[in-house]
């Protein structure tokens, strides 16, 4: 049983990560640094666990606005956090981040390293027995965090690719407040379980795919306009 489960948590995470490395077709990122990052993103679930759990004890809330601390700090900030931190730290200065594109497959494979772990804890360990949870999490929590990854990666290029300091340094900081809303915003409306709330749901999945989609569409375009360039140089 716990072989099927094992499968049901990694399968989205393997689907994910070789769909982002097949679309950065270009110039695509050297295999040992995407396990560098992907192993970071992975490894920052200890901090995370332990920062939560200090978070969660100080939480003097209430009702929804417990459940609003819970859902924009304790997971949101805590977790998009040390995932982008796994990037700057881990690949930023990089010789191989040379592209705007890059920025988004790094803070991708990191969330999807951090997905990997807190994946196996819940469907393996946590709720052992029941498929549906894993299957859950496959169609919704997965790809949220790869889609609050895109968004990430497209902050922090424009940070690292923009000249103007100020401009760069609101691109930098964008780069974690707006996963972060959105990571709030998704754990929230599911959390509170309000009816009226839980209709928006699906639509908000829906914009979050459109926007994100639009963004790594927009760096994969900018990145095969770099490649053409490059190959008309040599010829």
């Amino acid at each position: 049983m716990e072989t099927r489960l094992m499968i049901i948590a990694i399968t989205p995470i393997i689907a994910l990560a070789m769909g982002i490395y097949l679309v950065d077709r270009y110039d695509r990122e050297p295999w040992w640094l995407l396990i560098r990052v992907f192993g970071l993103g992975a490894f920052s679930v200890i901090p995370i666990l332990f920062l939560q759990r200090f978070l969660i004890s100080i939480d003097l809330f209430s009702g929804i606005f417990s459940i609003a601390y819970q859902s924009f700090i304790v997971a949101g900030l805590t977790e998009e956090f040390f995932k982008r931190a796994a990037v700057v730290y881990g690949v930023y200065n990089n010789k191989h981040f040379n592209e705007k594109l890059d920025g988004i497959v790094y803070c991708v494979f990191s969330a999807l390293g951090f997905a990997t772990v807190e994946n196996i804890m819940y469907v393996v360990f946590r709720y052992t027995g029941n498929y549906s949870v894993g299957i859950m999490r496959g169609i919704l929590s997965v790809p949220a965090h790869m889609l609050f990854g895109i968004t990430m990666g497209y902050y922090l290029s424009l940070s690292k690719y923009t000249r103007e300091s100020s401009l760069s340094s609101q691109y930098y900081k964008k780069s974690l407040i707006v996963p972060v809303l959105l990571h709030g915003l998704f754990n929230f409306i599911l959390m509170a379980k309000i009816p009226a709330l839980m209709v928006f749901f699906i639509p908000y999945v829906i914009y979050l795919w459109i926007t994100n989609l639009k963004k790594l569409n927009q760096y994969t375009r900018d990145s095969k306009d770099l490649f053409n360039r490059i190959e008309d140089r040599k010829e």
